[in-house]
């Protein structure tokens, strides 16, 4: 479906900590309201401490997480924009990552997380695990979006696998450090294998913060790989206007028509994720 009329996006960068009474979530608020991007992407699960910066699990720290997530999406809810961001969920035995689609106080599951760092500052295997299998694409007004959530982005097979379901966007929200080469190269590829616009939001760490140190930098790709802007200090929201008709082009050309080929010798993502999904100490999300 092609749009006559521009469609507004937005990234962020919000601080680490962050809650909905909180001052910086005010007036960030504030922003959303004036700019009123159709789309809103979120960081990775923005509200209150980060998890996984514990080496072990704790009941305690999950049951505050869940509930400030679970209060933070009133306020989620009230912001004039569609809003997609992450939030922890009870699991089997951890926690899921789990992202979502808010719109007009309606809560719709997208994706599950599925692949986990484990090292200082992420241990992530030690507090996730999935219950939803699968890299599915949700539709809005005729958007269709695709989410990877932070490491995933470095798989770019799940961008091409998007571009199969027809995506328009795919969104990353993040909680990453201060080092940008890879998520800049990973971001860059995914736009190119898949046509789509690429969209991330981050954690930033204010002066002094506790380790690990969230770097900010949200930003957006087009879909021929193009830089299209970055969020800063003095600009945390990022509205950009995209245009469908791009994506329709870019997907009609090299090197998003390169047809598929059968590997089926090849293990099944699930047998190799823990191996995998473990990227350097210098860009781990």
């Amino acid at each position: 479906m092609l749009r006559d009329d521009p469609l507004k996006v937005a990234v962020c960068q919000l601080p680490d900590g962050l809650l909905p009474h909180h001052s910086a979530w005010r007036h960030f608020a504030r922003r959303v309201e004036a700019e009123r991007p159709a789309i809103l992407l979120l960081n990775e699960m923005p509200f209150g401490p980060w998890l996984p910066s514990e080496e072990a699990f704790k009941d305690e720290l999950a049951a505050a997480s869940l509930a400030a997530h679970e209060a933070a999406l009133q306020a989620i809810g009230i912001l004039p924009s569609a809003v997609i961001g992450s939030r922890p969920v009870r699991g089997d035995r951890k926690l899921a990552n789990e992202a979502f689609l808010l719109v007009g106080g309606v809560y719709t599951p997208v994706h599950h997380k599925q692949y986990f760092p484990q090292e200082t500052g992420f241990f992530e295997d030690t507090w996730f695990s999935s219950t939803r299998p699968g890299f599915d694409v949700t539709e809005h007004g005729g958007i269709r979006i695709g989410v990877l959530l932070c490491t995933e982005l470095m798989f770019t097979e799940w961008a091409r696998h998007y571009r199969r379901q027809g995506a328009h966007l795919i969104v990353v929200p993040r909680a990453s450090g201060a080092s940008m080469r890879h998520w800049h190269a990973s971001a860059r590829m995914a736009a190119i294998v898949s046509g789509c616009y690429v969209l991330s939001s981050n954690r930033v760490s204010l002066a002094g913060g506790a380790a690990p140190h969230f770097g900010g930098k949200g930003f957006i790709y087009s879909p021929t790989g193009n830089l299209l802007g970055m969020t800063s200090t003095e600009r945390p929201l990022l509205n950009v206007s995209i245009d469908l008709a791009l994506v329709a082009d870019a997907q009609r050309k090299y090197p998003c028509y390169v047809r598929e080929i059968d590997m089926p010798h090849l293990p099944d993502n699930r047998g190799s994720r823990r191996e995998a999904a473990i990227p350097s100490s210098e860009d781990t999300p």
